[in-house]
């Protein structure tokens, strides 16, 4: 029984894959793990509004965006939660390329704090609400060592799911636009493609924005986003 289950979900990972790769980029000699690549950088730069008020905000040059963005996204890849000023700063170049520049602050800031008994800074939890930030690469156009990457902006709101006593019980997710508007209904119990086909299907209701990644040294960095 448990190497059936083991089969299913290797089967379900490669179609949610393939399903993805399939649907959500230009046939422009992209391959897979190219997709993945964007897919994991992308998932990796990609906030919280309620903390950093947009989840991915516009820019032209990394270093003019507001520090509680940047840093949030070097906190959100930490491993450690105390650490050195030096592995901050390591931190945000692995992330955003050797040619940032921008200085982690002394001080530190509200959710990573310098902390004088230890020596290091200490990084603090964050409160989060029900609503899950999210986005679906719609297309990929590549052009030498740049991407042009279009996502689609949505919310998949739980608050449903809060009041229930069985955790097992299924209940009502809320597919909804950056203005709070529900867009669509769908039950917890469906696939994990079903918030995707919402989105696609009704992809004018949503915010899109384009982002330029260009790729150094194998790596990938986000170099603008319009």
């Amino acid at each position: 029984m448990k190497k059936l289950l083991a089969i299913i979900c290797v089967l379900l990972l490669i179609f949610i894959g393939m399903y993805i790769y399939k649907r959500n980029i230009n046939q422009n000699n992209i391959n897979v793990s190219e997709v993945q690549k964007i897919e994991e950088y992308m998932s990796q730069i990609y906030m919280w509004q309620e903390i950093t008020k947009e989840a991915l905000p516009k820019f032209d040059d990394i270093k003019k965006k507001p520090d509680i963005w940047i840093w949030e996204v070097v906190k959100k890849n930490l491993e450690n939660y105390e650490l050195t000023y030096q592995e901050i700063q390591e931190k945000a170049i692995q992330i955003f390329g050797e040619n940032f520049k921008k200085q982690f602050p002394k001080e530190g800031y509200e959710y990573i704090y310098y902390d004088e008994n230890y020596g290091k800074y200490l990084t603090t939890g964050i409160g989060l609400d029900m609503q899950e930030d999210m986005f679906l690469i719609n297309t990929i156009n590549k052009d030498k060592n740049k991407y042009k990457v279009e996502i689609v902006e949505y919310l998949e709101d739980y608050d449903n799911a809060i009041q229930l006593e069985d955790e097992n019980q299924i209940y009502d997710i809320y597919i909804k636009n950056l203005n709070q508007e529900i867009i669509a209904t769908i039950k917890s119990n469906e696939s994990e493609t079903k918030a995707i086909e919402v989105v696609k299907e009704n992809i004018d209701k949503f915010t899109t924005k384009n982002v330029t990644l260009v790729e150094d040294s194998g790596k990938i960095y986000v170099e603008s986003v319009e």
